[in-house]
């Protein structure tokens, strides 16, 4: 069914678009607000996603990936490149202080790491610090690597060595696992 709803976004079947999005814009949209961490410039990123696939349904390969991953990354990166713009950066910094502050007794949880979380904890220390940079913090690798002083590659090798770890606990289907390894840019195949 997925290749059929990307070959026909492929043959600029509008229609099929809107059923790209209502199919994936869920996930997609978690992903760039866990990046942008703000909901109206969100909405503008899911909505720049969607334009991208659009205009690039052609080079989606099969056999290269999944549909998911191919998306997640459209959506990982324009959201990454949102928060380079100077809207973002004022935005960022006129951003009002009481959204800031955690007040005690309010929870403040994103639905999209409800259970993540308590995966990620089963793994070792360097493998949880990667993983925490990237998916809840919304760092791109090469500032993971940066900020956790380790070269690119080891940064590349331990996220893969780690969702091998979690499918063998979880099995290779359970969607947190693979929305993780999506959302990393580790290859879930």
């Amino acid at each position: 069914m997925q290749d059929q709803l990307i070959l026909r976004v492929q043959q600029n079947d509008r229609s099929a678009l809107g059923e790209l999005y209502d199919a994936y814009s869920g996930a997609l949209f978690g992903v760039v607000l866990r990046i942008v961490q703000s909901r109206e410039l969100a909405e503008q990123v899911l909505q720049d996603t969607f334009v991208k696939v659009w205009r690039n349904a052609g080079q989606y390969d099969a056999a290269k990936g999944r549909l998911f991953t191919w998306l997640v990354n459209i959506a990982r990166n324009t959201a990454i490149d949102a928060t380079r713009t100077a809207y973002f950066q004022h935005y960022r910094k006129t951003d009002n202080l009481d959204s800031l502050v955690h007040a005690p007794g309010t929870e403040t949880t994103n639905p999209d790491h409800v259970g993540v979380r308590e995966i990620v904890d089963r793994l070792d220390d360097k493998y949880r610090l990667l993983i925490d940079l990237i998916y809840f913090q919304g760092y791109t690798q090469e500032e993971a690597a940066e900020a956790a002083g380790i070269p690119l590659g080891t940064v590349k090798t331990r996220l893969r060595f780690a969702i091998g770890e979690l499918r063998k606990i979880f099995g290779e289907h359970h969607l947190a696992v693979l929305t993780l390894a999506a959302y990393l840019g580790v290859q879930a195949n």
